[in-house]
């Protein structure tokens, strides 16, 4: 059940080599705040009670994906406790995946999908990247159809992202897949 629906415009194509506005129903599940901490631990324990009561009702279900968007710097603690209790969560099809999109303050090029983590900026980006899962081997086909080199040991991490990457990092990680 979404927070809210609100109705949005889009621009979409008219058939005819031009766009058109085309008011959409969206579902708003729920509502940013900053507020100057990066309280990730929370957040992640959050996560684990959340995955624990779904898992609970849906033993036979895809694992799920908890995608973590984040500055990287977390004001409460290390996060990596958090990342490794999760990871142990699983549903009869496999462990619970954690991918995290890193969007540091710091100007340094974006990375995509790195194996491994030499050559990440910060030790910011390197927890992040040692917290995130591997790639199960049906999204690494489908991040080389993109255009990745990927490896086994890739992992669900991205650096810096632009929009555009950031859309196919969540696109790569939430696409269903008949490759399985």
């Amino acid at each position: 059940m979404p927070a809210r629906i609100e109705e949005r415009t889009r621009k979409t194509d008219d058939g005819v080599g031009g766009l058109v506005d085309q008011t959409i129903r969206f579902p708003v599940w729920f509502d940013p705040v900053a507020n100057g901490g990066t309280p990730m631990c929370q957040a992640l324990s959050q996560a684990h009670s959340i995955l624990q009561r779904w898992l609970a009702q849906h033993p036979d279900c895809f694992p799920p994906i908890v995608i973590n968007i984040t500055d990287g710097e977390a004001t409460d603690g290390d996060p990596s406790g958090a990342a490794d209790i999760i990871g142990k969560l699983r549903s009869n099809d496999g462990e619970v995946l954690l991918f995290n999109l890193h969007l540091s303050s710091q100007r340094a090029a974006p990375i995509e999908f790195p194996d491994p983590e030499v050559g990440l900026p910060d030790q910011f980006a390197q927890l992040l990247f040692r917290m995130s899962s591997p790639l199960p081997t049906y999204m690494r086909s489908i991040a080389q159809q993109e255009g990745y080199r990927v490896s086994e040991g890739t992992r669900g991490f991205v650096f810096n992202a632009d929009i555009v990457a950031v859309i196919r990092f969540l696109d790569i990680g939430t696409r269903p897949s008949d490759l399985r």
